[in-house]
Protein backbone atom coordinates (compact mmCIF):
# COMPACT_ATOMS: atom_id res chain seq x y z
CA UNK A 1 0.00 0.00 0.00
CA UNK A 2 0.88 3.89 -0.65
CA UNK A 3 0.38 5.24 2.62
CA UNK A 4 -0.47 9.04 2.17
CA UNK A 5 -1.31 12.30 4.00
CA UNK A 6 -3.55 14.98 2.77
CA UNK A 7 -2.54 18.73 4.36
CA UNK A 8 -5.29 21.19 3.45
CA UNK A 9 -7.18 23.63 5.34
CA UNK A 10 -10.04 23.75 3.53
CA UNK A 11 -12.50 20.53 4.55
CA UNK A 12 -14.51 20.48 1.44
CA UNK A 13 -11.18 20.15 -0.44
CA UNK A 14 -10.31 17.44 2.18
CA UNK A 15 -13.29 15.56 1.44
CA UNK A 16 -12.48 15.92 -2.43
CA UNK A 17 -9.33 14.31 -2.01
CA UNK A 18 -10.25 11.62 0.03
CA UNK A 19 -13.36 10.65 -1.77
CA UNK A 20 -10.79 10.11 -4.98
CA UNK A 21 -8.41 7.80 -2.95
CA UNK A 22 -11.57 5.61 -1.87
CA UNK A 23 -11.75 5.09 -5.19
CA UNK A 24 -8.31 3.66 -5.94
CA UNK A 25 -7.21 0.78 -4.05
CA UNK A 26 -3.29 1.17 -3.98
CA UNK A 27 -3.57 4.24 -1.07
CA UNK A 28 -4.03 3.99 2.24
CA UNK A 29 -4.98 7.58 3.48
CA UNK A 30 -2.85 8.00 7.12
CA UNK A 31 -3.90 11.14 8.40
CA UNK A 32 -5.94 14.67 7.25
CA UNK A 33 -3.78 17.57 8.33
CA UNK A 34 -4.84 21.43 8.01
CA UNK A 35 -1.67 22.99 8.39
CA UNK A 36 2.11 21.98 8.22
CA UNK A 37 2.90 21.66 11.95
CA UNK A 38 0.26 18.73 11.72
CA UNK A 39 1.78 17.57 9.14
CA UNK A 40 5.18 17.60 10.27
CA UNK A 41 4.37 15.74 13.65
CA UNK A 42 2.61 13.22 11.39
CA UNK A 43 5.93 13.21 9.07
CA UNK A 44 8.02 12.89 12.25
CA UNK A 45 5.86 9.57 13.96
CA UNK A 46 4.97 7.37 11.01
CA UNK A 47 5.57 6.56 7.54
CA UNK A 48 4.70 8.06 4.32
CA UNK A 49 5.10 8.29 0.59
CA UNK A 50 2.97 10.71 -0.69
CA UNK A 51 2.08 14.17 0.43
CA UNK A 52 -1.45 15.86 -1.25
CA UNK A 53 0.28 19.42 -0.04
CA UNK A 54 -1.91 22.00 -0.72
CA UNK A 55 0.26 25.49 -1.64
CA UNK A 56 -1.40 28.41 0.68
CA UNK A 57 -1.55 26.67 4.29
CA UNK A 58 -2.54 28.85 7.09
CA UNK A 59 0.95 30.07 8.90
CA UNK A 60 3.71 28.48 6.52
CA UNK A 61 2.82 27.81 3.17
CA UNK A 62 2.76 24.60 1.46
CA UNK A 63 5.94 25.33 -1.01
CA UNK A 64 7.65 27.14 2.66
CA UNK A 65 7.14 23.36 4.15
CA UNK A 66 7.95 21.25 1.74
CA UNK A 67 11.47 23.47 1.36
CA UNK A 68 11.58 22.90 4.97
CA UNK A 69 12.21 19.38 4.60
CA UNK A 70 15.35 17.36 4.28
CA UNK A 71 14.12 14.26 2.54
CA UNK A 72 10.41 14.55 1.43
CA UNK A 73 8.19 12.00 0.65
CA UNK A 74 6.88 11.96 -2.84
CA UNK A 75 4.31 15.11 -3.15
CA UNK A 76 1.31 16.25 -5.47
CA UNK A 77 0.22 20.09 -4.99
CA UNK A 78 -2.47 21.26 -5.28
CA UNK A 79 -4.26 24.81 -5.47
CA UNK A 80 -6.87 26.81 -6.29
CA UNK A 81 -4.24 29.31 -8.27
CA UNK A 82 -2.29 28.52 -11.42
CA UNK A 83 0.50 30.89 -11.13
CA UNK A 84 2.32 28.61 -8.57
CA UNK A 85 3.05 25.83 -11.11
CA UNK A 86 6.67 27.23 -12.02
CA UNK A 87 7.65 27.59 -9.14
CA UNK A 88 6.64 24.28 -8.12
CA UNK A 89 8.60 22.60 -10.48
CA UNK A 90 11.73 23.08 -8.19
CA UNK A 91 10.91 20.74 -5.53
CA UNK A 92 10.71 18.04 -7.96
CA UNK A 93 7.03 17.38 -7.50
CA UNK A 94 4.73 14.35 -9.05
CA UNK A 95 2.21 16.81 -10.30
CA UNK A 96 0.56 19.97 -9.59
CA UNK A 97 -3.07 19.98 -9.05
CA UNK A 98 -5.70 23.00 -9.96
CA UNK A 99 -8.76 23.00 -8.00
CA UNK A 100 -12.01 21.73 -8.39
CA UNK A 101 -9.79 18.72 -8.75
CA UNK A 102 -11.96 16.15 -11.20
CA UNK A 103 -11.32 12.50 -10.32
CA UNK A 104 -10.12 11.77 -13.83
CA UNK A 105 -7.27 14.22 -13.42
CA UNK A 106 -6.74 13.10 -9.81
CA UNK A 107 -6.11 9.54 -11.24
CA UNK A 108 -3.63 10.88 -13.98
CA UNK A 109 -1.51 11.98 -10.74
CA UNK A 110 -1.77 8.97 -8.88
CA UNK A 111 -0.55 6.96 -11.83
CA UNK A 112 2.31 8.38 -11.86
CA UNK A 113 3.17 7.61 -8.19
CA UNK A 114 2.03 3.78 -8.68
CA UNK A 115 4.35 3.89 -12.07
CA UNK A 116 6.78 5.92 -11.36
CA UNK A 117 7.65 5.60 -6.99
CA UNK A 118 10.23 5.58 -5.64
CA UNK A 119 10.17 3.79 -2.22
CA UNK A 120 12.77 2.31 0.07
CA UNK A 121 13.47 -1.57 -0.17
CA UNK A 122 12.18 -1.70 3.39
CA UNK A 123 8.74 -0.39 2.43
CA UNK A 124 8.95 -2.78 -0.46
CA UNK A 125 9.50 -5.64 1.94
CA UNK A 126 6.64 -4.82 3.47
CA UNK A 127 4.34 -5.00 0.42
CA UNK A 128 6.15 -8.61 -0.12
CA UNK A 129 7.08 -7.26 -3.71
CA UNK A 130 10.43 -7.81 -5.31
CA UNK A 131 11.76 -5.26 -8.30
CA UNK A 132 14.66 -5.12 -10.37
CA UNK A 133 14.01 -1.69 -11.40
CA UNK A 134 13.34 1.58 -10.23
CA UNK A 135 11.56 4.81 -11.97
CA UNK A 136 13.68 8.19 -12.13
CA UNK A 137 12.12 11.82 -13.12
CA UNK A 138 14.73 13.39 -15.41
CA UNK A 139 13.89 16.44 -17.15
CA UNK A 140 9.96 16.30 -16.75
CA UNK A 141 10.07 12.33 -17.62
CA UNK A 142 9.92 9.26 -15.41
CA UNK A 143 13.04 6.85 -16.69
CA UNK A 144 12.87 3.18 -16.24
CA UNK A 145 15.72 2.12 -14.91
CA UNK A 146 17.10 -1.51 -13.95
CA UNK A 147 19.06 -2.16 -11.50
CA UNK A 148 21.92 -4.03 -13.68
CA UNK A 149 22.09 -0.87 -15.83
CA UNK A 150 23.41 1.40 -13.04
CA UNK A 151 26.57 1.66 -12.72
CA UNK A 152 27.27 4.36 -10.71
CA UNK A 153 25.34 7.32 -8.49
CA UNK A 154 27.18 10.75 -8.18
CA UNK A 155 25.91 13.24 -6.10
CA UNK A 156 25.61 16.98 -7.15
CA UNK A 157 24.99 18.73 -4.26
CA UNK A 158 21.11 19.13 -4.50
CA UNK A 159 21.12 16.62 -7.44
CA UNK A 160 22.00 12.95 -8.40
CA UNK A 161 23.59 11.76 -11.90
CA UNK A 162 22.94 8.38 -12.57
CA UNK A 163 26.06 7.17 -14.70
CA UNK A 164 24.60 3.96 -16.82
CA UNK A 165 25.94 1.70 -19.28
CA UNK A 166 24.09 3.46 -22.13
CA UNK A 167 23.04 6.75 -20.72
CA UNK A 168 23.24 9.82 -17.56
CA UNK A 169 20.04 10.96 -15.71
CA UNK A 170 20.18 14.14 -13.51
CA UNK A 171 17.48 14.02 -10.98
CA UNK A 172 16.88 16.27 -8.12
CA UNK A 173 17.17 13.86 -4.65
CA UNK A 174 19.74 13.20 -2.10
CA UNK A 175 22.22 10.56 -2.10
CA UNK A 176 21.25 9.31 1.60
CA UNK A 177 17.53 9.27 0.22
CA UNK A 178 18.85 7.33 -2.79
CA UNK A 179 21.00 4.69 -0.73
CA UNK A 180 18.12 3.53 0.91
CA UNK A 181 16.40 2.64 -2.71
CA UNK A 182 18.81 0.17 -3.98
CA UNK A 183 18.85 -3.11 -3.00
CA UNK A 184 21.78 -3.30 -0.94
CA UNK A 185 23.49 -6.15 -1.96
CA UNK A 186 24.01 -4.37 -5.56
CA UNK A 187 25.29 -1.40 -4.69
CA UNK A 188 28.05 0.11 -1.94
CA UNK A 189 28.64 3.35 -0.57
CA UNK A 190 32.19 4.27 -1.19
CA UNK A 191 32.70 8.02 -1.01
CA UNK A 192 30.20 10.70 0.04
CA UNK A 193 29.20 11.51 -3.46
CA UNK A 194 29.45 8.28 -5.04
CA UNK A 195 27.47 4.74 -4.63
CA UNK A 196 28.91 2.05 -6.90
CA UNK A 197 27.21 -0.94 -8.46
CA UNK A 198 29.64 -4.06 -7.28
CA UNK A 199 29.10 -6.05 -10.45
CA UNK A 200 30.90 -3.09 -12.34
CA UNK A 201 33.68 -2.83 -10.15
CA UNK A 202 37.09 -3.87 -12.26
CA UNK A 203 39.49 -3.61 -9.67
CA UNK A 204 40.16 -2.10 -5.98
CA UNK A 205 43.40 -0.66 -5.90
CA UNK A 206 45.11 2.28 -3.31
CA UNK A 207 41.85 5.20 -2.77
CA UNK A 208 40.33 4.55 -6.02
CA UNK A 209 37.86 1.74 -7.96
CA UNK A 210 37.64 1.26 -11.81
CA UNK A 211 34.18 0.67 -13.25
CA UNK A 212 35.88 0.35 -16.62
CA UNK A 213 33.96 3.73 -17.52
CA UNK A 214 35.37 5.83 -14.49
CA UNK A 215 37.41 5.59 -11.77
CA UNK A 216 35.49 6.56 -8.36
CA UNK A 217 37.68 7.86 -4.70
CA UNK A 218 37.72 5.92 -1.70
CA UNK A 219 36.48 8.13 1.22
CA UNK A 220 38.32 7.81 4.30
CA UNK A 221 35.47 6.89 6.15
CA UNK A 222 34.14 3.81 4.07
CA UNK A 223 37.88 2.21 3.35
CA UNK A 224 36.71 -0.49 5.93
CA UNK A 225 33.38 -1.28 3.86
CA UNK A 226 34.81 -1.59 1.12
CA UNK A 227 37.82 -4.31 2.36
CA UNK A 228 34.88 -5.83 3.89
CA UNK A 229 33.23 -6.39 0.76
CA UNK A 230 36.56 -7.80 -0.63
CA UNK A 231 37.09 -9.78 2.20
CA UNK A 232 33.42 -11.16 2.23
CA UNK A 233 33.67 -11.70 -1.44
CA UNK A 234 36.91 -13.65 -1.37
CA UNK A 235 35.35 -16.35 1.25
Amino acid sequence: MIKCIIVEDEVLAQQVIQSHLQKIDQFELVAVCKNAAEALRVLKSQEVDLIFLDIQLPGVTGLNFLRSLVNPPLVVLTTAYGEYALESYEFNVIDYLLKPISFERFRKAVNKVVEGRLFTQSAAEKDNKQTDHIFIKSNNKFFKVNFTEIIFVQSMKDYLKIHTSEYKLVTHQTMSYFETILPPNQFIRVHKSFIVAIAHIKSIYGNSIETGSATIPIGNSYKDTVMNLVVKKLK
